[in-house]
């Protein structure tokens, strides 16, 4: 029987092979998270735990302004999901070492020169933000009757090519209101595609678990990451209509989805569109989707990071380490 224990002994039983898998990968994911989180934080949140309130006093710079012509919430948001991401990665790796298991490290790996401008904490990064092919399809999907799992792909929302969604340098914060603006507008974008992704890599791991333990630890936080998802569809909507869009720089426009209307870019949904689901013979019902290992999975989430730009500069060890864990978690299944 499981039970309390004393500091440093290890939780019985100990984790099954596949659980450890998954977890190990899911460390590794959240420790991703948590570094981009933290960048945006740094130089787009506001407040501490527990919050501050933005009319306390404080100045805002000028992509936290731009934030807030999105939601004026938005800096607070975007440090509540930094608080999160952190306490899932630091959670995962405790749980794993409680359980007997081993805790992802990624510490030699954070190399990567982050952004310069001010507010930037100037330390070494896992991830780069600032040459970003931002997939905006997650916006065109969950708006469609049609489910990923089933083959069916999803043309771009906005196109977002090799561009920053983060002030690289103090320049960014001094240029025009509409540059600051697009840099915001594409980070908008970016939550929505880290957190839908986030949604999708637990529900299919979930499928995987085989103590009931571990469910427990994979559906709490994979809740969490939906309740993400759903505040940033609502945050990126409101970047392409108006009074904020349209907006243009440097060849990046953001229009006005409202003109004319298309249902399926339509920025006032926030909750999924009731989808294929199971088999074409049952009702349309709204889910989290793709759900399966071939387009959810963990070698698709590295997969997705990559061409997303995420790991620009990074080392191949890293890759080859998260393809390893990547494919250790796919290739677990639940014993019965």
């Amino acid at each position: 029987m499981r039970g309390m224990t004393a500091l440093g002994e290890t939780h019985e039983p100990r984790l099954s092979k596949g659980d450890e898998a998954i977890l190990r990968f899911l460390a590794a994911a959240e420790l991703i998270e948590a570094d981009l989180w933290t960048q945006y934080a740094e130089l787009g949140g506001i407040g501490t735990n527990p919050p501050i309130e933005v009319d306390a006093g404080q100045t805002l710079n000028a992509y936290q302004t731009a934030l807030s012509n999105l939601d004026l919430d938005g800096p607070q948001y975007i440090t509540s999901n930094t608080l999160d991401e952190v306490s899932h990665a630091a959670f995962l790796n405790a749980y794993l070492e409680f359980r007997g298991g081993e805790q992802v490290n990624f510490d030699a790996f954070r190399a990567l020169q982050g952004s310069t401008a001010m507010g930037s904490s100037g330390i070494g990064r896992l991830t780069n933000l600032m040459q970003l092919n931002v997939d905006t399809s997650w916006f065109v999907r969950y708006r469609s009757a049609t489910n990923p799992d089933f083959g069916v792909t999803y043309p771009q929302a906005v196109t977002i090519t090799n561009r920053t969604a983060i002030p690289i340098t103090d320049a960014d914060l001094n240029g025009t209101a509409d540059h600051i603006q697009v840099i915001a507008n594409t980070a908008a974008f970016h939550f929505g595609y880290i957190e839908q992704g986030g949604s999708s890599l637990y529900a299919a791991m979930s499928q995987k678990v085989t103590d009931p333990e571990v469910l427990q630890v994979t559906l709490g936080i994979g809740g969490d990451e939906i309740a993400h998802f759903l505040e940033w569809v609502d945050f990126s909507g409101n970047g392409v209509q108006i009074p904020v869009a349209p907006v243009t720089d440097q060849g990046l426009t953001f229009p006005n989805f409202f003109s004319p209307l298309n249902p399926l870019i339509q920025p006032s949904l926030i909750f999924p569109v009731p989808c294929e689901f199971i088999s074409p013979d049952v009702p349309h019902v709204s889910v989290i989707r793709p759900l399966t290992d071939k387009f959810a999975g963990a070698v698709a989430t590295i997969a997705s990071f990559t061409a997303d730009g995420l790991f620009t500069g990074q080392s191949t060890q890293f890759l080859d380490e998260l393809q390893s864990l990547a494919e250790a978690a796919d290739a677990a299944t639940r014993d019965v």
